[in-house]
């Protein structure tokens, strides 16, 4: 279970413990292949490259290996800008004055004096400032009653000596593929007939999958276990019961042979922003491109359509007047994602004018003339309440997203099919697409706790 504590601000989520547990919701029934250790199921993979021994009365010994996230990938044990040091550069740096539209910086001239000059603030800055004025309170308390509850139940940790000594630099293989230029390079692959390509299915026999087969058609793993895949030399994990589809946006058309609807669609689409054009770190899309994605074709009936949006009250607007309204989808919720360390403290001053620890999401339904109705009088779907907050440590890895499955369960119908757009990772019941949809899937993410037959 990835929900630690639900109160009426919203809901603190383990992430970490979601990962490590996807294998023990789907293995129930096999209960003498599960191990737990401390409070964490782990992965079960089965792998080609293993086979099968026999015991003396010839009855075959399945190999099992077993894997957990790497918890040091959750280890945020201090804010990455501490309020201390944001309230002295403030003071030395930056007088501003909200109501004015003004703001005094203090710089260096050429002949080396400090001089002071004033700066109006952008529309940008303005609208950013309006939003978290209305925002901050229901932020503040809501994730104090949470985190709170985190601290008394021992989930979250006063910070402490022992925790600063082992809050030591990450490093992680540099020898992961490039899943997005790969997608790239797949376009020069000889064309298949779209019509004929059925979803490849995982078996525990056989698990080897061409490159070709991988970026033109959604790959399926149906069964009770973990699979590993091998792209470019490189090994995957693929939990159960989960499929995805690794393509850029070009090739997106392919989620349509499946002939399916989804009842839930998450969208984290990689917005545009000048820190993203400085650090060329991954390709953006403009509205138009965001705007053209398949929604309507790929959207059931009261479809739930969440999408993560920055804190640029640009795209906040995009998302709410043009974007919803374009895929005939109603605005029916806001939500916040607030991140904080292990031991409960903002992972950015609340107040900072840069960076704020929290991040948006936009839920909304689908609302077609032709929509309808939920056809069973005895599924309840509640409605969608405002201004609910997710309060998560966050994982360490850039755009590692807390799962949404938990807390969406009362809002969707029992069963729905979901599915994640521009994902990174893959889990049970949902198919994910996405340029680097298995990016996290790597397997130097994991580590591998012990093996048996």
């Amino acid at each position: 279970m990835s929900v630690v504590h639900q109160l009426s601000p919203g809901w603190l989520l383990d992430h970490l413990s979601f990962i490590n547990n996807i294998n023990y919701q789907l293995h129930q029934h096999h209960e003498p292949c599960l191990t737990s250790f401390g409070n964490s199921t782990t992965f079960i993979a089965f792998d080609s490259t293993s086979k099968p021994d026999y015991d003396d009365r010839g009855n075959s010994e399945v190999f099992i290996q077993k894997y957990v996230f790497r918890s040091e990938l959750f280890n945020v044990t201090k804010p990455y800008i501490t309020p201390a040091v944001h309230k002295e550069c403030q003071q030395r740096n930056e007088k501003e004055d909200p109501m004015s539209g003004v703001k005094e910086e203090n710089f260096n001239s050429i002949i080396g004096k400090k001089r002071k000059r004033c700066v109006v603030f952008n529309q940008g800055e303005l609208d950013a400032m309006e939003y978290h004025t209305k925002i901050r309170g229901l932020i503040l308390d809501g994730s104090s009653e949470l985190i709170q509850e985190g601290l008394k139940s021992g989930f979250l940790h006063p910070l402490s000596e022992k925790w600063n000594k082992c809050s030591e630099p990450i490093t992680l293989p540099l020898d992961t593929c490039n899943l997005s230029e790969l997608c790239a390079m797949a376009k020069h692959l000889p064309s298949l007939n779209e019509m004929e390509l059925q979803a490849l299915q995982l078996t525990e026999e056989d698990m080897s999958v061409t490159e070709q087969d991988l970026f033109s058609r959604i790959v399926e793993n149906n069964s009770s276990f973990t699979k590993i895949i091998t792209l470019m030399g490189q090994k995957y994990l693929v939990p159960p019961k989960s499929s995805f589809l690794l393509s850029d946006i070009s090739c997106m058309h392919l989620l349509l042979n499946c002939r399916k609807t989804y009842d839930v669609i998450v969208i984290d689409p990689p917005w545009q922003n000048k820190s993203v054009k400085r650090s060329n770190r991954y390709s953006y899309l403009s509205p138009l491109q965001i705007k053209e994605l398949l929604i309507p074709k790929l959207a059931a009936p009261n479809c739930l359509v969440i999408t993560w949006v920055t804190n640029r009250q640009k795209h906040l607007r995009f998302v709410k007047e043009e974007l919803y309204p374009s895929w005939s989808v109603e605005v029916v919720a806001e939500w916040h994602w607030v991140k904080i360390t292990n031991s409960g403290e903002f992972v950015f001053p609340l107040d900072s004018p840069h960076k704020k620890p929290y991040e948006g999401l936009v839920l909304g339904r689908v609302r077609e003339k032709t929509a309808v109705p939920l056809r069973s009088a005895d599924v309840k779907v509640l409605p969608i309440p405002d201004h609910k907050l997710i309060v998560s440590v966050p994982c360490t890895l850039h755009s590692h997203k807390p799962p949404l499955a938990e807390v969406l369960k009362d809002y969707v119908k029992p069963d729905g099919e979901c599915l994640e757009l521009f994902a990174r990772n893959l889990q049970p019941g949902w198919t994910s697409w996405g340029n680097e949809v298995l990016k996290f899937q790597h397997m130097d993410y994991f580590v591998a706790l012990e093996s048996r037959s």
